[in-house]
Formats: C-alpha cells, sequence, structure tokens
C-alpha cells in the first residue's frame, strides 16, 4: 500500500508540475512578459515544484530527513545516473552555452550549501541566504540572455515552442491547468511522504534513506526520461545544462524555502557521509564542462557504478 501510495504521489506531483509550467507560462506570455524571463523564472520555478512541494511538505511536517535527503539524493542522481544512463547510447557533450558560469554557479551554490549544513541545523538565515543565491542566479540568467539576444537581435520565443505552450491559450483552460496544480501538487506531495514514512517504518529504515534513495530517485525520473528521449534522438547535448540548472535550484531555492517554514535539524548521514558524496558528483562533471570533453560511453558507465554504489552504501551503510 505504501509503494502505491509513493506512486500515485509521483504522477499526481509530475502531472500537476506539467499542469503548472503550461498554464503559468501561458499566462505569462499572455500578459506580454518576455520569453528570456519566463523561461528563467516562471519554467524553471514551475519545473522545480514538485520537489519544492515535497521538502517544504516534509519541512513542515517534522521529517527533514525527507526533505534533505530529496534534494541531496537528487543531486547525486541527476549527474551520475540522468548524465550516465544516456551517455551508455550516445556521448554527451560537456560543453553547451553557457556551460562554464553555470558549471562555476552549481559549485558556488554547493559550496554555500554545505557550509550551512555544518553547524547541524539550517536556520531560517540559511534559508535567506539560500533563496539569495536563487535570485542573484535568476537575475544574472535574465540579464545574460538579454545581452546575447541584443547581440544576436533575435527576439527567440523559443520557450513557449519548447514548453509546447499556446500563446493563445483560452483564459479558461489557464485557469483550469493552474486550478488543478495547486490542488494537486500539495496532495501529491502528502501521499508521497506517507507513503515514504510507511515504507521507513515497515523496513526499518530511516526516513533520510528513503529521502535519498526512493524519493530523490522518482523526483529524478523527468530528468532521466527527457535526457533518454534526447540521446535516442542524438540530441542529448543540453543535458549538461538542464542538470546543472536543477542541482541549482534544488540546493538553493527548494532547501532555502523549507528553512524558512522552520528550522531543519541535519540527519547525522547526510552531514558527514552524503552531502560529501554530492559534492563529489559536482566535482566529477567539472572536468567535462572546463576541458570541453564529451561524456563517453566509459565515462558514462563509471558514473552508473558510481551511482550504484551509492545507492548500496545509503541503504546499508
Amino acid at each position: 500500500m505504501d509503494f502505491l501510495l509513493i506512486i500515485a504521489g509521483l504522477v499526481l506531483l509530475l502531472a500537476a508540475g506539467d499542469a503548472l509550467v503550461r498554464g503559468a507560462v501561458a499566462l505569462s506570455l499572455r500578459l506580454g512578459v518576455p520569453a528570456v524571463i519566463v523561461g528563467a523564472t516562471v519554467v524553471a520555478f514551475g519545473t522545480s515544484a514538485p520537489e519544492l512541494l515535497i521538502s517544504v511538505q516534509a519541512a513542515i511536517e517534522g521529517s527533514p530527513g525527507i526533505a534533505l535527503g530529496n534534494v541531496v539524493g537528487s543531486n547525486i542522481a541527476n549527474v551520475w545516473l540522468v548524465l550516465g544512463l544516456p551517455a551508455l547510447i550516445t556521448p554527451i557533450a560537456g560543453c553547451g552555452k553557457d556551460a562554464h558560469r553555470n558549471l562555476w554557479f552549481m559549485l558556488l551554490s554547493t559550496a554555500i550549501f554545505t557550509v550551512l549544513l555544518l553547524p547541524g541545523t539550517i536556520w531560517w538565515w540559511g534559508g535567506l541566504v539560500l533563496i539569495g543565491v536563487t535570485a542573484l542566479m535568476v537575475a544574472d540568467s535574465i540579464r545574460h540572455s538579454m545581452e546575447m539576444r541584443a547581440i544576436n537581435g533575435e527576439a527567440s520565443e523559443e520557450i513557449a515552442e519548447l514548453e509546447d505552450v499556446d500563446p493563445d491559450m483560452p483564459s479558461w483552460k489557464i485557469l483550469g491547468l493552474i486550478t488543478a496544480s495547486l490542488i494537486g501538487l500539495p496532495l501529491g506531495a502528502q501521499l508521497l511522504i506517507d507513503g515514504a514514512r510507511g515504507i521507513a517504518s515497515e523496513f526499518g529504515v530511516s526516513e533520510t534513506v528513503i529521502g535519498l534513495t526512493l524519493v530523490a530517485l522518482g523526483t529524478s525520473l523527468p530528468e532521466l526520461a527527457t535526457t533518454l528521449m534526447a540521446a535516442i534522438r542524438a540530441q542529448a547535448d543540453v543535458a549538461i545544462g538542464n542538470v546543472v540548472g536543477s542541482n541549482i535550484f534544488n540546493v538553493t531555492f527548494i532547501i532555502g524555502a523549507a528553512a524558512l517554514v522552520g528550522p531543519m535539524e541535519v540527519p547525522h548521514e547526510i552531514l558527514w557521509r552524503d552531502n560529501w558524496i554530492m559534492v563529489a558528483a559536482a566535482l566529477t562533471l567539472a572536468p567535462f564542462v572546463l576541458t570541453c570533453r564529451r561524456i563517453c560511453r566509459v565515462a558514462g558507465s563509471i558514473f552508473l557504478l558510481l551511482y550504484g554504489a551509492f545507492l548500496v552504501f545509503a541503504v546499508v551503510g
């Protein structure tokens, strides 16, 4: 039954998150918000909505292991699984548009997150620091994108095309999508957390382990599916940018928002083990981006072995 709750929660979260992105993007374009701003804010925040609701709900219910485990485990999975598995199909370019700048943002945000973990509790002011990093990243993304548009003389509307959103979507449909998302997101988060707690209790493992493995893997499935399909179509070169952006939002916006709900005690295993594995995962990506090397099949295989070792270590360690 608990596994069914988790599956139902994940399906509901993914469907509601997609509805939120489509509805919010259509509304923003209808209101005349430039596509570049929509991409840096509405789309980015909307696609992080499922993870956000899980972590905030878990923080409210006093389950920091699920909240932090979801983020740390997702960031590890994003690098070693989401990039490793598609690399077996086709090599993934390690250097794309703005890759260097975004990589440094990811390493900086990971370092700040690590420093905030060290006292053993993330307080409200730490949440503000992380939210501030998110704001800086979004502002920089908007500034850089506008500069590039001015140089290239392009008025790109690729956001609407990418998200399969009709700028002329009827008002009733926009309202319906947003309403459905606002109902589905918290309900899906609650179902997933209840299922995770039940499994933790039934199998005698900590909520942190469930957050690091089952919950984190579930919330990484959309990125994995998208990257796999891109690899099959030989278009996986955008994968690294997606992973880096997701990892930044996870440790800044999501944990920042959860910390504003109340102090988050850091589980011992995350403080002294899993966070450092997350740091190692981020660093393994750096050489490919900084040297513009492709993630080949050998590297992809190593990434998958590292992720498998992490899962085993998290469960039995």
